[in-house]
């Protein structure tokens, strides 16, 4: 995953009627997560205004990543964007598709990590914990076997996009 990449497709959201970009992270290098055997990844997590209902989020977020340049492959494969709704307001929901909060989110530092930076008061909807908390790593309320965040993240790259 390139780092124009991102970039690119956070304009994409940004440009649709339906959405407005507020805040993105910085850019974070990581070991791949899944299918082990590929190169390392950028990841970075941005909140955005919508007024599609979650279901409408999701078919939007996998045309900005054909536009952006994502090419069918293996699950955990190789893969030039991957966009994932993470939280969508304080809602719980699943359907054949799609699971918010979403079903991985705390297995992933590369996904708290940024997030914290972006919305560090926000609470998961399930866990009434603020995600700082959660990937404080040194929160003591938690027992292993309900958490269990692997460390992926390499780097942190200082990073902006450039939104209107």
């Amino acid at each position: 995953m390139q780092i124009n990449k991102i970039d690119s497709a956070i304009e994409l959201v940004d440009q649709d009627y339906y959405c407005q970009v507020e805040t993105v992270s910085s850019i974070y290098e990581t070991k791949p997560y899944g299918e082990l055997d590929q190169e390392n990844f950028f990841n970075a997590v941005f909140e955005i205004k919508t007024y599609y209902q979650p279901s409408e989020l999701f078919s939007f977020l996998k045309k900005v990543e054909e536009q952006a340049g994502r090419k069918k492959t293996v699950k955990w494969g190789p893969r030039e964007i991957d966009l994932d709704i993470l939280f969508f307001n304080n809602i719980i929901f699943s359907d054949d598709q799609l699971t918010i909060p979403h079903k991985d989110l705390l297995n992933r530092d590369f996904v708290l990590i940024p997030f914290c930076e972006i919305a560090p008061k926000f609470e998961h909807p399930e866990l009434n914990k603020k995600i700082c908390e959660i990937c404080s790593f040194k929160n003591k309320t938690y027992k292993p076997a309900e958490i269990k965040i692997k460390r992926h993240i390499i780097r942190k790259i200082p990073h902006k996009v450039l939104i209107k």
